[in-house]
């Protein structure tokens, strides 16, 4: 149908600048047509172009072209002329660094960033830009060498072993078949299925350690898998006290927590699985959110606040 050939055409003429060169079988196979389709494709391109001002075309320049020397006689196809593309908006050096940083975040979840797509993002990124963007570095994690043999494990098919430390809890040796990596507000997550708890749990990246292969094929992976942050029984029982006013702009936070009100001021009851997480809910309502429970939690708050305060010294 016509409306696939002009999709077709829309997807043929960035791909090809992009590639520089290419041959004719390459682009046939990557449009799934065949040779002398192609061959169509691309020679249709030399009658497309910008409109003058009266509606036809004025001058050559006007019009996409080819290299036909080498598309007779060595069947590659080149681009010689490419209008109305390169008057497109580019990103700026800063647009684009910003959008390669995300991508290299990216690359580092295991199981997604090790592949060609990224890598050829990452390629498009620089040359789209206005200007060559700045180098972008991130730098190393704590969670980088546990990520990296999530990533190994899932590789191999078989479950990991380490030692979880939660805040007021005593260190465990769990064996989890992993599923997946997550990051949510800059925190590393592992989810997968414990074989302590027989069921699918999250882990917090940061309290893995002694993390090991082992040689046990994971079995669990299909397994029906919580939303993140689902309450568990690993899940902590948390209070934080607030003005009444301020409950609307708590969002999520207070879904499914228990409310008590009295005296222009709210105290919330919830159930978290990352206690640690609470120090955001009181960084970002600074001065109006008070944790009360529990106690690593308090005293995480405190140290974060302590440490900004310190930058001003």
């Amino acid at each position: 149908m016509a409306t696939d050939r002009a999709a077709l055409m829309l997807q043929l003429v960035p791909y090809l600048i992009g590639k520089g060169e290419v041959s004719l079988a390459e682009a046939a196979d990557e449009f799934d047509v065949s040779p002398e389709q192609m061959r169509g494709m691309v020679e249709k391109l030399t009658v497309i172009g910008l409109p003058g001002d009266r509606g036809y075309w004025q001058m050559s320049n006007d019009l996409f072209d080819i290299d036909w020397d080498l598309l007779d006689e060595r069947d590659l196809i080149v681009i010689t002329n490419a209008v109305g593309l390169e008057r497109a908006p580019k990103l700026t050096a800063r647009e684009a660094a910003a959008l390669l940083a995300g991508l290299q975040l990216a690359r580092s979840i295991p199981g997604v960033g090790d592949t060609e797509l990224f890598s050829g993002l990452l390629r498009k990124l620089a040359r789209g830009a206005s200007s060559a963007p700045a180098e972008v570095i991130l730098a190393p994690e704590p969670v980088d060498t546990a990520r990296d043999r999530v990533a190994d494990a899932l590789r191999r098919g078989v479950a990991l072993s380490f030692t979880y430390k939660a805040p007021d809890a005593a260190p465990t040796t769990r064996t989890v078949d992993p599923v997946k990596v997550h990051i949510a507000s800059g925190q590393w997550y592992l989810q997968g299925w414990c074989h302590l708890r027989e069921a699918m749990r999250t882990f917090h990246l940061d309290r893995v350690s002694d993390l090991e292969l082992t040689d046990i094929p994971i079995a669990h992976a299909g397994e029906p898998a919580p939303e993140w942050f689902e309450p568990t029984d690993d899940d902590v029982i948390a209070r934080v006290r607030f003005p009444a006013s301020v409950a609307p702009l708590l969002g999520d936070y207070l879904e499914r927590a228990t409310l008590e009100t009295s005296a222009d001021m709210t105290t919330a009851t919830m159930r978290v699985a990352d206690e640690l997480s609470l120090r955001r809910l009181a960084a970002k309502r600074g001065g109006v959110v008070e944790v009360l429970e529990p106690s690593a939690a308090r005293r995480a708050v405190a140290e974060w606040a302590e440490a900004g305060l310190a930058q001003y010294r």
